[in-house]
């Protein structure tokens, strides 16, 4: 039977966020993630979360409501309720913003240490042989 958030005690309301809060919390990974979302919601919940969070990311690097809706493919008022839902000093979006940032950070040192790893013999022999290259400058990827 389908329970409102109105019929809901206080209580009752506490103890399920708190299941879930500890369910999220409890979860190592970005794989173990990805399934435990699988599973949760549906796969246009998962895209819809997924838009607001880019929403924000657009919107704390200072881009227009009108750049945002054209490129996003939304409207107005969902841009406008992420970014009332940013002023309120809301800080889980924008804890959640800066650590995708960090990890889309160190995903690209990743890719582009293995590129280098690849693609020069002398990148290779450095990180074989650190010490040897102490005075040499580390090789950089050619775009």
């Amino acid at each position: 039977m389908k329970k409102k958030l109105k019929d809901l005690s206080d209580k009752q309301r506490l103890e399920t966020l708190d299941a879930l809060y500890t369910a999220a919390a409890s979860i190592r990974g970005r794989a173990s993630m990805k399934l435990f979302l699988r599973d949760l919601l549906t796969p246009s919940e998962r895209i819809m979360l997924g838009r607001r969070i880019l929403i924000a990311r657009e919107l704390m690097t200072g881009k227009t409501y009108d750049d945002i809706a054209v490129r996003m493919q939304v409207g107005h008022d969902t841009v406008r309720r992420v970014h009332r839902w940013l002023e309120d000093q809301l800080p889980g979006y924008e804890q959640a913003i800066k650590e995708m940032e960090e990890e889309f950070k160190r995903r690209r040192n990743v890719y582009e240490d293995k590129k280098l790893y690849a693609t020069s013999m002398l990148y290779r022999l450095k990180k074989k042989y650190p010490g040897h290259f102490a005075l040499f400058p580390t090789p950089k990827l050619k775009k």
